[in-house]
């Protein structure tokens, strides 16, 4: 397969919502009726933050299959400083071309671009097992927090080049429209589409009834209501749990793999 990477222009910008849509429906976040990415997309290119030259989708025989966006972030140090930053999603990939390479492949051209134009490091909230194997590093081992102060596995960051982030210690944040979007807002947006039917989540309670008691009650301890959910955690999150051992967790995995989730040392969506 042929990868074309360009800049999206207007004229992808439909094309490039219902692939974000298509990548994301199967969504795993609890209390949705419905994916918003796909307004999130439409949103962030008229944000202040919104950075478009590294708005690229990449293209096979003529057809857009992938996209990543980027917005500026930053890290606001104790003193008060502020150090200029990117995320980028979504990154999205539609489904028959995923586990194909194209999100590693995207994020390999924008982070080259991203560098010549004198960024220092990418900042995500993102699948906290796949994009460790793109170079991503947990926030925490850079000393960087969220803007509350807290600190999870799939809150990661990628230094662009070596001692980007020597020094730089703080509080991340990022451009509010990415916190902004309502469930009323995305089933409005969602209405100039074709219907779709509606992606019901996967009861965690199918992966319980295959755990050993302990294990089970250490599952039973963290905020997990679906299958789909297990995709924000780590692997190195849940062997730690009191009780978990290793064959419980490769339970775990073949039975998300099972249901179509890959999780842990597996891909995901993006790739």
């Amino acid at each position: 397969m042929n990868l074309y990477f360009r800049l999206e222009t207007p004229a992808d910008y439909r094309a490039v919502e219902e692939l974000t849509r298509e990548a994301f429906w199967a969504f795993w976040e609890p209390n949705r009726k419905i994916c918003d990415e796909h307004l999130l997309v439409h949103r962030l290119r008229l944000a202040p933050s919104f950075v478009p030259e590294l708005d690229f989708v990449a293209e096979t025989d003529g057809k857009i299959v992938g996209h990543i966006i980027y917005t500026k972030s930053k890290i606001i140090d104790e003193a008060g400083r502020e150090h200029e930053t990117l995320t980028f999603g979504p990154l999205s990939v539609l489904p028959e071309y995923q586990n194909r390479g194209i999100g590693k492949a995207l994020m390999r051209h924008s982070f080259i671009r991203a560098t010549e134009l004198g960024f220092r490091a990418v900042i995500i909230f993102g699948h906290p097992d796949y994009y460790p194997r793109a170079g991503f590093r947990r926030a925490a081992e850079f000393g960087i927090t969220t803007q509350d102060g807290k600190n999870y596995d799939p809150f990661m960051a990628y230094p662009l080049y070596e001692g980007a982030l020597n020094g730089i210690r703080g509080r991340y944040f990022i451009d509010p429209v990415h916190e902004q979007l309502t469930q009323e807002d995305a089933l409005e947006f969602d209405r100039r589409f074709q219907p779709k039917k509606p992606f019901i989540p996967t009861p965690i309670s199918v992966l319980l009834d295959h755990l050993e008691p302990e294990a089970r009650e250490a599952m039973e301890g963290i905020i997990c209501p679906s299958l789909e959910m297990m995709t924000s955690k780590s692997e190195r999150e849940i062997s730690s749990l009191p009780g978990m051992d290793r064959q419980s967790v490769e339970v775990i995995r073949s039975v998300l793999h099972e249901h179509g989730i890959i999780w842990g040392e597996g891909k995901s969506r993006h790739e």
